[in-house]
C-alpha cells in the first residue's frame, strides 16, 4: 500500500493556521491542518470581535466556523483531538509529524500552534475569563468594550505599560498593579506612563509592590484583592474588568530538537519568508518570533506561509536563496 503523502501539513487550526489552511487548499494543494482541541484556538474565548477588516463585529467562535468552512469548502481537511507529539524530517527530505494515533507524511509543514497566556492563577481567573465576564490578556483586543468602567491591570513589562496606557482611553479609571517598585519595560514607555500618570486630572493610579491575589464577583467581575508586598495589607478594588498582562507562553515544547527555539520557545525564522532552519518547514502566528499577537496578523502570517510554500515546491533550491534574492512578490 502506498504511502498517503499530504502536500502540506498544518500543525494548529487556530486564525494563522486556517488562513494557512484556506489559501493552501485553494491552490488545490492536499492539505491537512491538525488541532489538539478544536479550531480556533483563543480567539473562540473572545465574545466580540470589532478590528477584524471588514467585519463590524463578530464573536471569535462564529468566525472561526465561518473560516473552517472556507477551508474545507476547497477541500481542505481538519482533525481535531489530533495533538501533534513530535515531527521530523526523513532522509528523503518528506516530513513527517506524529499524532498519538498515527505519523502523517507531508513535502511542507507549516507550524502554527499558537501560544497560550500565562495565568496568574489567582481565585477568579478562570471563572471570569470567559467571553463578556470581565477577565481579558489582551488591551488591544477588549479596551473598547470598557468605556467609562473601571478596570485593573497587572504587570510591568512593555505589553503590560503599553496597554494600560491603551486602555486609559476608554476606562473611566484604570489602576496599574505592578509586583515591584520599577517597571521592566523600556525607558521611552515607562516615560510615557509616568508622564500620563503624574499629569493633572489622570484616570490612572499605580499600585507598585503589589500582587493580585483574588478576582471576584457573580456573574461577572466585581472586584479585585490586593496584597501589599511590604506591609501584607491587603486593598479591595471595586472595578468592572482585569486585563492581566504577564506574557504569553508558544505552544512548541513538543518541537524541541526539531526547529530552533528561543529561550522562551518562540520558533526562530526568517520573518520574511517565515522559513525555520529545516528545508520545507514554515512557521506562522503567535508562536514564532517577531508576532505581532493579533488575529489579522495570525491570519496574514498565514497567508504568507502557504504563498511562499509554493516557491519551496515549486523549487527546492529557492530555501538556500539570499533574502535580496527571493524577495520576489511581484512574480507571484
Amino acid at each position: 500500500m502506498s504511502e498517503l503523502l499530504y502536500d502540506c501539513i498544518i500543525v494548529g487550526a487556530g486564525p494563522a493556521g486556517l488562513g494557512a489552511g484556506l489559501y493552501a487548499a485553494r491552490d488545490r494543494y492536499r492539505t491537512l491542518l491538525l488541532d489538539k482541541f478544536y479550531p480556533g484556538g483563543q480567539i473562540n474565548n473572545t465574545d466580540r470581535i470589532e478590528n477584524y477588516p471588514g467585519i463590524e463585529a463578530i464573536g471569535g467562535a462564529d468566525l472561526t466556523m465561518r473560516m473552517a468552512a472556507q477551508v474545507k469548502a476547497f477541500g481542505g481537511q481538519i482533525r481535531t483531538s489530533a495533538e501533534v507529539k513530535a515531527a521530523r524530517r526523513r532522509p528523503d527530505g518528506i516530513l513527517e509529524v506524529i499524532t498519538a494515533k498515527e505519523t502523517l507524511a507531508a513535502r511542507t509543514l507549516i507550524l502554527a500552534p499558537g501560544s497560550s497566556y500565562r495565568k496568574l492563577g489567582v481565585p477568579g481567573e478562570d471563572r471570569f475569563r470567559q467571553a463578556g465576564a470581565g477577565v481579558s490578556y489582551c488591551g488591544t483586543c477588549d479596551a473598547p468594550f470598557f468605556k467609562d468602567k473601571v478596570v485593573v491591570t497587572v504587570g510591568g513589562g512593555n505589553t503590560a505599560v503599553e496597554d494600560t496606557l491603551h486602555i486609559a482611553k476608554y476606562a473611566r479609571k484604570v489602576y496599574l498593579v505592578h509586583r515591584r517598585d520599577e517597571f521592566r519595560a523600556t525607558k521611552v514607555l515607562i516615560e510615557e506612563l509616568m508622564d500620563y500618570t503624574n499629569k493633572p486630572g489622570s484616570n490612572l493610579e499605580l499600585r507598585l509592590a503589589c500582587t493580585l491575589s483574588e478576582i471576584a464577583g457573580t456573574q461577572h467581575v466585581e472586584k479585585a484583592v490586593l496584597r501589599n508586598l511590604k506591609t501584607d495589607q491587603r486593598e479591595e478594588l471595586a472595578c468592572d474588568g482585569v486585563f492581566i498582562f504577564v506574557g504569553t507562553q508558544p505552544n512548541t515544547a513538543f518541537l524541541k530538537g526539531f526547529v530552533d527555539l528561543t529561550a522562551n520557545g518562540f520558533i526562530q525564522c526568517e520573518t520574511a519568508f517565515l522559513r525555520t532552519r529545516v528545508p520545507g518547514v514554515f512557521t506562522a502566528g503567535d508562536c514564532r518570533i517577531g508576532a505581532a499577537m493579533q488575529l489579522v496578523t495570525a491570519v496574514a502570517d498565514g497567508v504568507n506561509a502557504a504563498m511562499w510554500m509554493k516557491y519551496w515546491l515549486r523549487d527546492p533550491g529557492w530555501w538556500t536563496e539570499m533574502l535580496s534574492e527571493a524577495l520576489t512578490p511581484s512574480e507571484w
